[in-house]
């Protein structure tokens, strides 16, 4: 493995994407509904759906039983919905993960395990899941995040994806250093900015991000202006949401709306309001700031997406007074973001669409923050592929009640389908979940199924030398780390949930587990076709 600060240089010179290069930012954000690309289908019957994600969401949420959080209107969604409290994202960092929700397809057969990769390369003729919407007749819309910046997918959409802009930081301290130190690098012949590497010969859009190396710029962790909603992405999206929610409602036109809110996702920047919800000495650090006993190296990283902030050390132990600072911030972006929720739903009620709207939220991945001694996401631990998912459907026959069946983001795509009456794509690898929303109890799903790389901070392909495959189960998390030209197992760890609900200790050595490894290794090699409900 690399040490860390090795680690930590390959982030700082990794891929990153950055708004000026998105294809978001070539739509204004006052553009008026187009005209379908593709001829028009039949009038859909089925309801509309607001399709909500939020980046680098984890469920510590009100409505998942941590009641310090202010989070009352997706808590207010989830008592008129289904909340999935074991849903499992198929990989922990954003492109993946979004790739293969969108797709229905897992990140094997999307070929995407890393921020460079659009799946058009490997599945070209894939129908999306907002793009079967509008075969089908819908108004198909994103506004802000819902595919990775830079890698969007002008095929799913009747116009083109956009993102409202706005800055980053609002002092203009904050930004005039960031300036002078980007003109510094760039001056030296140092690149602080990545574009497009292969773009499609026929549509021009982006295929896959440059590998060049650069240095990207970054200013504090987390800002807490006193400012307005709508003077941050954010609350811009939402009033755009808004705006089209009006627009298709006196246009009668049925809608697939994606919102792609991009809090909270690094830097942690709020409204001070929301950073006011959280006093300072009401927040504690997590008591499991360790790594995991017996666990792999290759299972953890060096917080290096942290570390990149200029108030947050390069190396070394990071001071409780500055994590405690995070963790706020993380806290209050996540109360804004619920408020731009709120003004949402409050809309579906007021033009009357409640009763004819899907409404579905969720988070792309879990973060650490501080358990297992991580900040980031980027694992296969629990914390990182656990995510949060919520389904309000018209007259669902159960409403306000939670699931423990165990649920993956393949599931969404056929869900929808089933909820707005569509037939369901032949190669979605993913089941629906409506006869859990239908019985709550009822048995399952066998197992949930996530990977990631390593090296994993920003992977190419090529250079991918190990892929850690992990199954969770009712009780165990079981996962291999698998050298990936070879298939041979280098590594393992076994999580035992209910005797330890942190998952602080990797069982997979001890003998009494023998035979309980061997059961999970094979059950894992039997992958997601396996796990399969029974009924």
């Amino acid at each position: 493995m690399l040490c860390q600060a090795s680690l930590l240089a390959v982030w700082k010179h990794a891929p990153r994407v950055i708004a000026a290069f998105c294809l978001l930012a070539l739509i204004p954000a006052d553009s008026a509904i187009a005209a379908p690309t593709e001829p028009a289908a039949d009038r859909p019957t089925g309801p509309n759906v607001l399709f909500i994600a939020v980046d680098d969401l984890r469920p510590e949420l009100g409505c998942y039983g941590h009641d310090y959080m202010h989070t009352p209107n997706i808590d207010r969604l989830a008592s008129r919905g289904t909340l999935f409290n074991r849903a499992y994202c198929q990989q922990a960092v954003c492109n993946p993960s979004r790739a293969s929700l969108m797709t229905g397809l897992r990140p094997d057969s999307t070929g995407v395990h890393d921020l460079r990769r659009h799946f058009r390369l490997a599945v070209p003729d894939v129908v999306t899941l907002a793009q079967h919407f509008k075969q089908h007749g819908y108004h198909a819309q994103a506004i802000s995040k819902i595919y990775h910046a830079g890698l969007e997918d002008p095929a799913s959409w009747n116009v083109p994806q956009m993102r409202p802009q706005a800055p980053i930081y609002i002092d203009p301290k904050i930004r005039e250093d960031i300036r002078r130190r980007r003109e510094q690098l760039e001056s030296q012949g140092i690149a602080t900015t990545r574009g497009p590497d292969r773009k499609d010969p026929v549509t021009g859009m982006t295929l896959e991000l440059s590998t060049r190396k650069r240095v990207p710029v970054h200013g504090p962790s987390w800002e807490a202006p006193d400012v307005a909603d709508n003077v941050l992405t954010d609350g811009k999206t939402a009033d755009r949401i808004i705006e089209l929610m009006r627009e298709c409602k006196a246009e009668s036109k049925p809608f697939f709306l994606g919102c792609g809110f991009l809090k909270p996702h690094l830097p942690f920047v709020a409204p001070k309001r929301y950073f006011d919800l959280y006093p300072l000495e009401d927040v504690k650090l997590p008591d499991n700031r360790f790594s995991p006993k017996n666990v792999p190296e290759m299972a953890l990283h060096n917080s290096g997406e942290f570390r990149v902030y200029s108030d947050i050390p390069d190396a070394g132990p990071i001071p409780d007074d500055r994590l405690r600072d995070s963790l706020r911030a993380y806290r209050a972006c996540v109360s804004y973001i619920d408020a731009q929720v709120g003004r949402l739903l409050d809309e579906l009620d007021r033009l009357g669409l409640r009763e004819n709207t899907v409404v579905i939220l969720w988070g792309d991945h879990g973060w650490h923050l501080g358990e297992q001694d991580l900040w980031g996401k980027m694992t296969n631990f629990e914390i990182a592929t656990r995510v949060p998912m919520i389904i309000s459907s018209p007259g669902q026959k159960h409403a306000g009640v939670k699931t423990d069946a165990l649920s993956e983001f393949v599931d969404i795509y056929p869900t929808l389908c089933e909820l707005c009456g569509l037939q369901t794509p032949e190669h979605l690898e993913g089941t629906s979940l409506v006869p859990v929303m239908n019985s709550p109890d009822r048995k399952w799903k066998d197992a949930a199924f996530s990977q990631y790389p390593r090296p994993g901070l920003f992977p190419l392909e090529s250079r991918i030398r190990h892929m850690g495959y992990s199954m969770r189960t009712d009780r165990y998390r079981y996962t291999e780390w698998q050298n990936s030209k070879t298939g041979e197992v280098v590594a393992r760890e076994l999580y035992d949930y209910q005797n330890d609900p942190e998952g602080n200790v990797n069982v997979v050595d001890e003998p009494k587990n023998a035979e309980l490894v061997k059961q999970l290794a094979r059950q894992l090699a039997e992958g997601w076709r396996g796990a399969l409900p029974k009924e």
